[in-house]
């Protein structure tokens, strides 16, 4: 029984130590999610920010454009045309492209034409801003980051919670090594058969609590041999 007890115990603590270590590295890749996750969340803001500036710039515009049409003032439509035409081609994210129908290889050569084309789409007139889920695209990479650095964290406070059952059966087992060890030093037999019963039941159940708890994720015994 102190042999059997004492191996259980180096298993115990070993396993509970590879649980620690995994508990560590699991802390360490959350934080480094997070601080990725906040840095594409503040890339995402400020990315808005400017986009939303953008949209401004071109709605002011297309206002202007709509007057010169409706005066027929060729020149300033002419202008207006041109400077919207390149600010779209210049300036435009992919997604905010799609999102106002701005498809910049099927436009016409002409400034004008190919502006004047554009605002008779729909889409080309109101703000994509005002799109359901338009504004999320902009932390799409955030939110998985961040979404990781969670399951990190919560893979991490498993870990701890393994770590801290292993290294309560460390315990109890040592409390049955002590208790078997000091059996045999005891002359009265009934008192013997006291310490020897509460031991092995103390035995008994810390080994079957052991046995309902995993191991670390990734072990793999064989691997300690070169082998798996």
């Amino acid at each position: 029984m102190l042999g059997i007890t004492a191996l259980l115990t180096a298993w115990a603590s070993w396993v509970g130590a590879l649980h620690g270590g995994n508990q560590a590295t699991n802390y360490v890749e959350s934080n480094n999610f997070a601080s990725e996750g906040n840095s594409e969340y503040n890339a995402g803001v400020q990315n808005l920010m400017q986009d939303m500036l953008l949209w401004n710039e071109i709605s002011d515009l297309q206002i202007d454009i709509i007057f010169a049409q409706d005066h027929g003032d060729e020149l300033a439509l002419e202008q207006l045309s041109n400077k919207l035409y390149f600010k779209l081609n210049d300036n435009l994210s992919e997604e905010m492209a799609a999102a106002l129908g701005w498809e910049t290889e099927n436009q016409s050569d002409d400034p004008t034409e190919a502006i004047i084309t554009w605002m008779e789409n729909e889409n080309a007139l109101v703000s994509p801003f005002e799109e359901e889920g338009f504004t999320d695209s902009y932390f799409e990479s955030a939110n998985t980051l961040l979404a990781e650095s969670n399951a990190k964290l919560e893979e991490g406070q498993k870990d701890n919670t393994h770590d801290d059952a292993f290294g309560l059966v460390t315990v109890v087992y040592g409390v049955v090594l002590f208790l078997l060890g000091i059996a045999g030093t005891i002359k009265s037999r009934k008192n013997r058969i006291v310490i020897i019963t509460i031991s092995l039941i103390s035995f008994l159940i810390s080994t079957i609590y052991m046995l309902t708890l995993p191991l670390p994720t990734g072990f793999n015994i064989m691997s300690f041999f070169g082998q798996g």
